[in-house]
Parts: structure tokens; sequence; C-alpha cells
């Protein structure tokens, strides 16, 4: 081999590494998310069922003069809206973010999920009000038969519900360099991991850690989804999706509630109580089960560390970067429930070189963690940083 052909192919090399290292530097490939046409189609698919069963319960509700119908009717369109929320929150997060919205639109899905949520328990609080109307003046009569074919056809169309917007618990794939995601939305290129599979010469085992500083690049971060056995899964399906399953059964089991209510009543008319009563125990299931949302909702707006990423494991994690002296300002937020941004300092020592640190780092944290925007700081360490107040974890 002639020494210009030699050159000709380190010209090469250094120009894929180059251009490799170009799209690396702060971005995966695909950053922007892909969307979802599935999880779309059965959010439509769920949204048409829940309207028309909603007017119809509303309907039958009031024939059959049932307060804990419209307690379901009530639920159900609170449910709409969550469908509804979560179709505009997955069109508005595929728009490229602007200047004055520097984050894109992710936090309209936030929002939204809290008017939602404000507006059940206002229609909660109307049905209680009048359940206890109810059992003060008890002059009121319920058609059992007509509460009682609502109820079943309520039944019904919740199951139809669920079988939509249910999603297989085992979706794996075998071989190829597995991408951590928190939902399908996020796919990696497949080109990408193929490439980085062929270029790499010292893949890790998932139980390495990362010690062979030079000897990584930012392709070899570990990816904790992949098993022993050799290949991956996701552990996460669409969250909107997911939601959504949620919710139906929730509305199942209070179907199931009013179906038994409206059998009691049928079979006993005297205990009409039980639809008043029937009302309270869904609105206090609605409280229980919409809290932890709310909960979620104002860590999201408070800007706090989210539930799924423990700040220690993050730490460590850099830590394990041989040349990484110390991780401070460490910072992470969520800008919706599945999408987690970071900010943090790395002190590497003088000899290591920054760029390699940066592209490690920002691999790992989005492929072990799932962090999708992070900004990652890289300065020279100094022995006074271990001692230094500002540089220390925050308390817990």
């Amino acid at each position: 081999m002639t020494s210009s052909e030699e050159m000709t192919m380190d010209d090469r090399r250094d120009s894929k590494e180059s251009e490799k290292s170009q799209l690396s530097h702060c971005h995966t490939e695909k950053s922007q998310d892909i969307f979802d046409k599935k999880a779309r189609r059965q959010l439509i698919i769920a949204s048409i069922l829940c309207s028309l069963f909603m007017v119809g319960e509303a309907v039958g509700g009031a024939l059959a003069g049932s307060l804990a119908i419209m307690s379901d009717a009530a639920h159900l369109l609170t449910d709409f809206a969550s469908f509804g929320i979560s179709l505009v929150a997955m069109h508005l997060t595929s728009k490229r973010r602007t200047k004055k919205l520097s984050f894109g639109w992710y936090r309209a899905e936030i929002i939204g999920a809290l008017m939602s949520i404000l507006f059940l328990w206002i229609l909660t609080g109307v049905l209680v009000y009048l359940g206890v109307e109810r059992i003060i003046n008890p002059d009121y009569t319920i058609d059992p038969l007509i509460m009682l074919i609502t109820a079943s056809i309520g039944v019904v169309i919740n199951v139809i519900m669920g079988l939509t917007l249910h999603q297989p618990g085992h979706n794996h794939s075998h071989g190829g360099s597995p991408s951590y995601s928190p939902t399908d939305s996020g796919h990696q290129s497949q080109t990408e991991d193929n490439s980085t599979e062929r270029d790499d010469k010292h893949l890790l085992d998932d139980k390495q850690k990362l010690v062979e500083y030079g000897s990584i690049s930012n392709q070899n971060v570990p990816d904790v989804e992949k098993n022993d056995h050799g290949h991956s899964h996701k552990k996460e399906k669409n969250i909107n999706v997911r939601a959504a399953f949620i919710h139906v059964l929730g509305d199942l089991v209070q179907s199931l509630g009013v179906l038994v209510a409206a059998v009691i009543i049928w079979f006993k008319p005297e205990w009409k109580i039980a639809d008043p009563i029937c009302t309270f125990l869904f609105s206090i299931l609605v409280v229980f089960t919409t809290m932890h949302i709310v909960k979620d909702i104002m860590l999201v707006l408070m800007e706090g560390a989210p539930r799924t990423v423990d700040f220690t494991d993050v730490t460590q994690s850099l830590l394990e970067i041989q040349g990484v002296r110390e991780v401070h300002d460490l910072r992470m937020w969520s800008l919706s429930m599945n999408k987690i941004a970071m900010a943090v300092h790395l002190a590497v020592e003088k000899d290591r070189d920054p760029m390699d640190v940066l592209r490690i780092s920002t691999r790992l944290v989005r492929k072990r963690f799932g962090i999708s925007e992070s900004v990652i700081q890289i300065e020279e360490y100094h022995p006074t940083m271990s001692e230094c107040h500002e540089c220390q974890d925050p308390p817990d």
C-alpha cells in the first residue's frame, strides 16, 4: 500500500470521526420525537367510544333518576378531556421549539391535565352535594330497569375501550444495540445503533463500570435495558396511552359498582339509598386516584427532580468515568411526565480530554437514565473543590 493510499484512508477515517462527532455533540441523530401514529389511533378510537357512551349515560342517568350513573358520566367527561389533552400533547410535543418557548410545548400536557382534574373535582363536589340532599330528603324515584341497562352497557363499553388501549407487556427486540426511551415516541436511529456496533472495538458488558478511560467512546456506555439473555425490553409503552388505560380501568370499576347498585335496587326498590351511597364511594375513589397525579403535576411545575431518577445514582455513574473527580451543581427536573432535563458541572483531571468526558457523560445520562435534555459543563479539577460548600451535594 502506497503512502498516498494510506493518507487517503486516514483522511476518510478522520472525516467519518468528524461527522460522528458533529452528530453526537449534543443531540442524537433523531432529536425530534417520532409522532406515534398507533398511539394516536388508539386514543382517537377511545375518545369516540367515550364521547358516545358519555352522552348515552347522561341521558340514561337522567331518565333513571340515578346520581350514580350521572357521576359515572361525569367521570367519563373528564376521561374524554384527558384523551383530548393527550392527543393535543402528542401533537404539540412534535412541534419544534421556538425562541420564546425554548423547551417547546411539553408543559402543555401538564397544564391540561391539571385543568382536567380540577374540573373533575368540581363535578364530584356537585354530585356529593346532590347525594347528601337525597339522603336528607329521600323523596325521589329511581327506574331500576333503565339504570340496570345503562350500567350493563357501561361495563361492555369500558371493556372495549380497555382492549383498544391495552398494550402488550412484553415488547422486545433481539440483537442490535438497544437504546433507552421513556416512550415509544423516542426511538433512536437504527442506523446509528448498527454503526455503533461496527465501529466500537471494546463493547462493555452491562455489569462493567466505566473505568477504562480512553478506550471508551461515547457509544460504549452500557445500556440498562440490556438483559443477560441478549435482547432488550422496553420498560414502558406510550405514556399517554398507558395513562388512558388506567383511566378506563377506573371507569370499569365504577361501572361495575353502578351495576351492583342497579341490581340491588331492582330486587329491593326500598334500598334506593344505595344510589347516593354509590355516588359517595365513587367520589372518594376519584379523589384518591387523582391525588397522586396532582402530586406529580406539582412536582413538575415546581421543577422538582423526577421520581424515576435517583440523584445519587446519577452522581455515582458520572464519577465512574475515569478522569472525573468531582460532580457538583447537579440539577434535574421534568419538562413533562416523561421528559427529563439535567444540568451538571464535571470537574476533570488536567490531563484528561474534556471532549471525551463530554461525549461519554452525555450518552451515559441519555441511555442509562433516559435524560433527553442535558447541559454538561466540563471544568478543570482543583483540590479546593472537595472542601467548597457550594460544590457539596444538596440535602435530601
